[in-house]
């Protein structure tokens, strides 16, 4: 692959992305941070992260000493699952797998926080149906969509609404998940509440039509995220923990902008999280989809919401946080968010095509365009073999 055409890069060298900041107990050299990038080279059965290549991937991403990382969404419990190919941190052979790669991170000097995922709906209930686990969601039977719904009946797996004890379960499985983050030597963890799965399932009116405490106004639908804070806060300390939103995002056919209280649901669940943090329990960070992304799947510049920001939540959280969303080919949004004191920026996929991204930014180097087709194949082909831009430049690159 080339660099990008008819891109003019720009040096952050001397902008805040460069200047030191503390993230919950660790202290960055850079606020150039990888976020989650679901990427399928997790083997199955077992859903290990996958022995020869995973620890290669996030040593390349890590060289810049002081570097963030968070790493791909990782399954808190089989249950939470269903992708063959994604990863969890449930058994010891998980656990082992993920030591070697916070261990890789740790020795670049660099920092590791583990998502923690789970899917609800967005699930594939055939495969749920096949280990004999449940489909499960907000709502009985209120699909994400019509073909989720045909492989849900055709698997005899129809959508569950949870029920309060399954909840209970799952707070449990967050919880221990974190402690096995811990454990193996991750920095910290974070919770994802964002981009249309299960506890975002629970905090949208368009996929949550309970009409228990865990439905049926804003505050309702805020509890079961914030029990999922509240439990894992108090089993690993609030400095090791952050939370992912994506208040805009449509993806799993969730409400986005299209909803007109959309705003004041995550002015409460985050003003919520603030007031825990002036109570003593500040989380070490918040990390924001921006409406420039609404479904992770479309192409740069598809889908952008446009009637919206996250800026609001500057107002409510005093604490840091991480935006996300096409900041890599537009520099001149990523300068201007760079400006704010307590924010740090995500770069996704020019962070899967540039393992140097951290280095390239610095310097304003040109950047290596991704190979979008290979973001979830199991190959070391657009996985490890992304080049830095010195090994681009012998390859005749810039020439291209």
């Amino acid at each position: 692959m080339p660099f990008v055409k008819d891109f003019t890069p720009v040096a952050f060298n001397d902008t805040n992305l460069f200047k030191p900041i503390k993230v919950g107990n660790t202290e960055l050299q850079t606020r150039v941070v990888l976020p989650p990038l679901t990427r399928m080279r997790a083997t199955h059965p077992g859903n290990v992260p996958h022995k020869e290549w995973a620890a290669e991937y996030y040593n390349q991403r890590s060289q810049a000493p002081g570097t963030m990382l968070i790493t791909e969404g990782t399954f808190i419990s089989p249950q939470a699952g269903g992708y063959d190919n994604a990863p969890g941190i449930w058994s010891d052979e998980q656990i082992t797998e993920w030591k070697k790669i916070f261990a890789k991170i740790h020795e670049n000097k660099s920092f590791v926080w583990v998502q923690l995922w789970n899917l609800g709906r967005q699930a594939a209930p055939d495969n749920l149906a096949r280990d004999d686990l449940r489909y499960d969601s907000a709502t009985d039977n209120l699909y994400m969509d019509e073909r989720s719904k045909e492989i849900a009946e055709r698997s005899n797996n129809p959508q569950h609404g949870i029920t309060k004890d399954e909840i209970k379960q799952y707070i449990k499985e967050y919880v221990q998940a974190a402690k096995n983050a811990l454990a193996a030597g991750a920095d910290g963890v974070e919770i994802h509440s964002a981009n249309g799965y299960l506890l975002n399932q629970f905090l949208d009116p368009k996929s949550n039509h309970r009409i228990d405490e865990y439905g049926g106004s804003i505050e309702n639908r805020s509890r079961f995220t914030l029990e999922v804070v509240d439990a894992v806060v108090k089993a690993v300390g609030a400095d090791k923990v952050g939370v992912r939103f994506s208040p805009y995002g449509t993806y799993g056919n969730v409400s986005g902008g299209a909803e007109p209280l959309i705003v004041a649901q995550y002015a409460h669940v985050i003003g919520e999280i603030e007031k825990r943090a002036r109570a003593g329990d500040r989380l070490a960070y918040i990390h924001l989809v921006e409406p420039s992304v609404t479904d992770p799947f479309l192409c740069e510049g598809s889908g952008e919401y446009t009637d919206g920001t996250n800026d609001f939540v500057y107002s409510i959280w005093k604490g840091v946080i991480i935006r996300a969303g096409n900041l890599a080919l537009h520099p001149e949004v990523a300068l201007e968010y760079a400006k704010d004191e307590r924010t740090l920026l995500a770069y996704g996929r020019y962070f899967i095509a540039n393992p140097d991204l951290v280095n390239r930014l610095k310097k304003g180097l040109p950047l290596n365009e991704h190979n979008k087709d290979l973001f979830y194949a199991m190959t070391t082909e657009g996985y490890i073999d992304y080049p830095t831009y010195e090994e681009a430049i012998t390859k005749g690159w810039d020439e291209q």
